[in-house]
């Protein structure tokens, strides 16, 4: 028989998260600092105004770009937010979730052999969107010395005639790190010089811890060649409603719905009534949940400290990237031994990429008492291996 298999489809890796949670859900009683999810329930106001909907039979598709309110308020968001004003008519469209709106945006802009570049450690989605576009990925190795930022000298180094795309992923998943003001003028000269375009993935652009968030899009020139990602998981706690936005230019937003509509059609409907609530009246429970992940954070740190264990302080999203090089041990041995004899999950650094090796990604979106005991354990097997 023919292999009826993509020859794309079988060079792309499985997750390298997803490999490592089979594990973990074949064993009982194990701590899992792995998953990034909010322990948080979505705001009540927020569910209520999804079964609301439900209730009035509001259960019929949307256009294509997606619901007309909700387009209309995350204008307003981003108005509000970044002082940015985008066309809700042409510049804005609702997704299933942040990686639909990923995969739109590269299937949009790339073209069979055109190189994207894109900093690692990073989330696991990009690369292989880049291959199923037939585009070329091209990683940059951002380097804990720098606090996993990317620097312009970075990217200048990385650039050829056939660089399309750089991918900025910030606040990052899976170090934590952010992207300042001065940091992304830097790059915005660059991509202007070069004629590059960017997706900005700004998925936990609620959750910073040093002075706020500042997008990309923000810098004169910007606006205009820059694809903004982000969506309502990680902020409002709505990660199983899988609903994300894009905002372009809308010439190429004209070509990401057309995409969307052959492959899609719509977001559901349900969430997106959810998610106009959420922008319109969510913003006390995201600052709420957002102090408490940063006292989460402050433990972490301070108890990495107290067991010896090397970690960058990071001030965004809900992750901690610690070295463990020390230990001689890969990533995955690690974790592997880890969860075995202490049944604590947390993901090889190398799930995020080569350069993720030597590291561990830890999340914190869990209750301080989770996080006191699995830390307790982990100290337990971090002395352990001191004494081997």
């Amino acid at each position: 028989m023919r292999n009826p298999i993509s020859n794309v489809a079988q060079e792309i890796q499985p997750s390298g998260i997803r490999k490592f949670f089979d594990i973990v859900s074949e064993m009982e009683d194990v701590i899992s600092l792995g998953v990034g999810e909010p322990d948080f329930d979505t705001p009540w106001h927020v569910r209520e105004e999804g079964i609301y909907s439900l209730e009035k039979g509001r259960t019929f598709y949307t256009s294509n770009a997606g619901l007309k309110e909700l387009r209309e308020e995350i204008c307003r968001y981003q108005k509000r937010k970044l002082g940015i004003e985008y066309d809700s008519k042409n510049e804005v469209m609702v997704t299933v979730g942040g990686s639909e709106a990923i995969d739109l945006a590269i299937r949009a802009m790339i073209n069979p052999g055109d190189e994207v570049l894109i900093p690692q450690p990073c989330f696991v989605s990009y690369v292989p969107c880049v291959m199923l576009a037939y585009g070329k990925p091209v990683t940059i190795e951002l380097k804990e010395e720098n606090e996993f930022r990317l620097t312009a000298e970075q990217l200048i180094d990385n650039i050829t005639d056939k660089t399309k795309i750089l991918v900025l992923p910030f606040p990052n998943n899976p170090t934590g790190a952010i992207m300042e003001k001065e940091d992304l003028e830097a790059i915005a000269k660059v991509c202007i010089e070069k004629d590059i375009y960017v997706l900005s993935d700004e998925i936990y652009s609620e959750l910073t811890y040093k002075g706020g968030h500042y997008s990309i899009v923000q810098i004169e020139g910007m606006k205009e060649r820059t694809v903004l990602i982000n969506g309502f998981s990680k902020a409002y706690a709505m990660t199983g409603w899988r609903l994300g936005y894009a905002l372009a230019p809308s010439f190429i937003m004209k070509q990401m719905i057309k995409i969307h509509q052959f492959a899609i059609m719509c977001a559901p409907t349900t969430s997106q009534y959810a998610a106009v609530e959420a922008l319109r009246n969510g913003d006390e429970e995201v600052c709420q949940m957002c102090e408490a992940y940063n006292q989460r954070r402050r433990y972490l740190l301070n108890a990495f400290k107290e067991m010896n264990l090397e970690c960058f302080e990071p001030f965004g999203a809900f992750y901690m990237f610690p070295s463990i090089k020390r230990f001689g041990m890969t990533s995955e041995e690690f974790a592997e031994r880890l969860l075995r004899e202490e049944k604590v999950a947390v993901v090889p650094g190398s799930a995020f990429g080569e350069c993720g090796e030597g590291y561990l990604r830890i999340s914190y979106a869990y209750s301080i008492d989770n996080l006191k005991v699995a830390l307790g354990r982990i100290k337990k097997f971090i002395g352990r291996l001191d004494n081997e």
